[in-house]
């Protein structure tokens, strides 16, 4: 069944209309026809299985048959991603969407060299969304991960947000398995936490002042293995962890 994405304020009554680039894909990418059975995802939430009724080259009108609701995830992942080279970043928002990313914040820390002005960081903000909204469409998340606009670091953690397991993926020694810090937070709490974040560095890692001062604010440095991870893959690997730790039974269960 093909997948498409309509705000939710698009999304009332019993009757919905695909226009601008969802018209486009239905029409000419996967060519819809009438009567055929569609997915429509508004990323909060809602699943409307649709009937195609009628189209022409602007706009595709389609008739409600089923309507799902479905829950919040019960943890909100936060990725605090450094930037990388490239396009890089638009696979890294495409995985961490199938992973079930909350939200992604893309970082500009010291070792970072993209930089981009105002206008510059709204349009790669806007692309970066669009590469989230197809994600959802080809995995079938009901939620769309928000993306934000790139800051730095120091910027995030001005914002003074808390989170009841903040992590941050660290070279040093003293880092610890995810899995440590997940069992200490349930042995305290007697649950998995709600709210969870990540912070991954550019390649050569956080410099050691922007670590510090990440860690200062509460972050608990997460080993990924003895081996030195380009940041995409440390993303993934990061995101998983956190899936299969979220998604496990509670110690002793």
């Amino acid at each position: 069944m093909h997948r498409f994405h309509l705000p939710s304020g698009q999304c009332q009554g019993a009757t919905l209309f695909l226009t601008g680039r969802e018209a486009r894909h239905a029409r000419q990418v996967v060519r819809v026809r009438r009567g055929e059975r569609v997915a429509v995802l508004d990323g909060a939430g809602h699943e409307f299985l649709c009937d195609v009724e009628d189209f022409d080259r602007d706009q595709v009108r389609l008739t409600v048959g089923e309507t799902h609701s479905h829950p919040p995830p019960p943890c909100r992942v936060t990725l605090l991603q450094a930037l990388p080279k490239g396009k890089i970043i638009e696979s890294i928002i495409q995985k961490a969407t199938e992973l079930g990313a909350f939200r992604i914040v893309p970082l500009f820390s010291e070792r970072v060299v993209a930089q981009l002005d105002a206008p510059g960081a709204a349009h790669k903000t806007a692309k970066l969304q669009l590469v989230a909204i197809e994600a959802i469409k080809q995995c079938g998340s009901p939620w769309l991960p928000q993306v934000e606009p790139p800051l730095t670091p120091n910027q995030f953690l001005a914002r003074k947000e808390q989170f009841e397991l903040p992590l941050i993926a660290s070279l040093r020694s003293g880092s610890r398995s995810p899995r440590e810090y997940f069992r200490a937070f349930h042995a305290q709490h007697r649950r998995s936490p709600e709210s969870v974040c990540v912070w991954v560095g550019p390649e050569g890692d956080f410099t050691p002042a922007e670590t510090e001062a990440i860690q200062l604010h509460g972050a608990l440095p997460i080993t990924l293995g003895r081996l030195v991870l380009r940041t995409e893959t440390a993303a993934i690997y990061c995101l998983s962890v956190l899936n299969y730790e979220l998604q496990s039974p509670p110690p002793g269960c």
